[in-house]
């Protein structure tokens, strides 16, 4: 009988229409990628004004930039502490309740992103490990989103939209990066025209007000705004029905929780289930196996190969190309030499060329994803996603060349970004939402924790690798601080191989197109 309660409340959801409180779920559960997308975003081209403004050096030729290990601290710090918050969010999930612990991740993501705008120190590299203090525990936070906010997702929706909501969530970091690219853009016209400086080349000492130091931390404290403002809606949400249901036993809980906010029939007999829980609790079910048991091996552990291994391949090629996007645009003209401009016009012209490309590319692609997610399916647009990043990389790589001559550019701009349209129109979204359907109800957060977390040691990888890899191979015309690397063109070799290496692991992870939670995970055999 416990069973057949338990089967209620989940039928209930998984035929329930679509309603407003989906949307709303979409938006609260969305704001962890909201911030994480804004920080990532803006901190790759903040790094510039970083290096002018505590790195610069008098009578030298350039403007300051950060060095090299400084540089990759910045930029990564904040994918460890994703990685770290990934996985012990994701096991607080399934151990304690998914609601327990979702509100600690945003006043976390909040809290560090105030911090990290406030950073401080009496020398350069002070403020630098301030900094990178703060990046971290903003990064924990942003972890701790992941597998909570994909798996209450997937929990609250029904089965026929159920990819287009968890895409949805994820679709909130166009929204982080677009917002991070206007506000850039504004703050950093705003004091420009305020504060008049010349080019570096022609007053180096005057081309840095003072006050550009404000300008990338009110850039940085700007991304805690909307998160905070969703706290408490986030504090108001119920403890998913599937949990309650399946992990904690509770039909009679589930349907009281869902009542509140959806209108689902739910009605049970409170008699039955009440007897039938304390029979249930008296004899656990044998087939409710842990992580880390050969029942689990036998069911999931390709799955979770599948998901771990396609993730960290994808974040690998994905954040390498966001970490040397700036070198690219100069590479191919889009961007002025750094001496020919000053502090804060140097962030504006950088902001500006990354939200157009973002524009064109990275945001369309997310909303295609929740547009056809549940037409074509998960598989299909993995496989075609890693196809296409792997035919566009070769494609930039072979005659790269003929890219770098003035005539060609734009050319070059339009593979690159066509790259970025199938990564979330692909892998990028489809790598999030599936460790979210195919795995128990038990072990869904700790797996799409552990799956997430795979991705974030793949963009470390991309983000430490990569900022030395795609230096030139001539000494004489690699940054300062960097040693040579193996040049832009073998670097674009390189994620091409990576991405086609993705999708042979894309066949480990199955179709959850149509299908229950129960019917993936294998809760309905139990």
């Amino acid at each position: 009988m416990a069973r057949d309660q338990q089967a209620v409340v989940l039928n209930a959801l998984d035929v329930a229409k679509t309603q407003w409180y989906h949307f709303i779920a979409i938006v609260i559960a969305g704001m962890g990628f909201f911030t994480d997308a804004y920080d990532i975003f803006s901190i790759s081209f903040i790094t510039k004004i970083l290096g002018r403004v505590y790195y610069t050096k008098q009578g030298a030729e350039k403007p300051g930039t950060l060095p090299p290990n400084v540089s990759a601290a910045i930029s990564s710090v904040a994918l460890c502490g994703t990685l770290a918050g990934q996985l012990c969010f994701g096991w607080l999930g399934d151990k304690l309740g998914r609601k327990k612990v979702y509100g600690i991740t945003l006043m976390l993501m909040v809290i560090s992103s105030i911090a990290s705008g406030l950073s401080f120190g009496s020398t350069p590299n002070g403020v630098m490990a301030t900094l990178c203090f703060f990046r971290f525990w903003l990064g924990f936070g942003i972890g701790g989103d992941y597998p909570l906010s994909a798996t209450i997702m997937s929990e609250y929706a029904n089965k026929k939209t159920r990819g287009a909501f968890i895409a949805a969530v994820f679709a909130m970091q166009g929204f982080g990066i677009l917002t991070a690219g206007i506000v850039s853009i504004i703050v950093s016209n705003a004091f420009d025209h305020a504060y008049k400086a010349p080019p570096y080349s022609v007053d180096p000492k005057a081309s840095l007000v003072p006050q550009a130091d404000y300008v990338w931390r009110i850039i940085l404290m700007f991304g805690a705004l909307p998160a905070a403002l969703t706290y408490y809606w986030r504090s108001k949400m119920p403890e998913t029905a599937r949990y309650t249901a399946l992990v904690e036993n509770n039909a009679k809980q589930a349907a009281v929780d869902m009542s509140k906010v959806l209108q689902v029939n739910l009605q049970s007999e409170e008699g039955n289930i009440k007897e039938e829980k304390v029979i249930e609790r008296q004899h656990p079910d044998k087939a409710s196996f842990g992580l880390f048991t050969k029942e689990f091996a036998h069911r999931h552990r390709l799955h979770l190969l599948g998901t771990t291994t396609t993730w960290f391949l994808l974040d690998i090629a994905y954040y390498s190309q966001n970490l040397f996007q700036n070198d690219i645009f100069s590479a191919i003209g889009w961007i002025p030499a750094a001496e020919t401009m000053n502090a804060i016009e140097e962030l504006y012209t950088i902001a500006r060329a990354q939200t157009l490309i973002a524009l064109c590319s990275l945001v369309p692609g997310y909303w295609f994803m929740v547009a056809f997610i549940d037409h074509i399916g998960r598989f299909p647009i993995q496989l075609m996603g890693f196809f296409f990043m792997t035919v566009f990389m070769f494609a930039l790589a072979i005659p790269y060349h003929h890219w770098t001559l003035k005539p060609n550019r734009i050319g070059f701009v339009v593979l690159y970004s066509l790259t970025f349209f199938f990564s979330n129109f692909g892998p990028n979204a489809t790598t999030f939402v599936v460790p979210a359907e195919i795995f128990p109800a038990r072990l869904r957060s700790t797996c799409h924790g552990i799956s997430a977390a795979a991705g974030k040691a793949g963009a470390v990888v991309g983000g430490f690798g990569f900022l030395y890899a795609a230096q030139s191979t001539n000494p004489a015309k690699t940054d300062p601080g960097y040693p040579p690397g193996i040049g832009m063109k073998n670097s674009l070799y390189m994620l091409g191989i990576i991405n086609f290496f993705g999708m042979l692991f894309t066949l480990l992870v199955p179709e959850p197109k149509g299908k229950t939670l129960e019917e993936l995970s294998g809760e309905n055999e139990e």
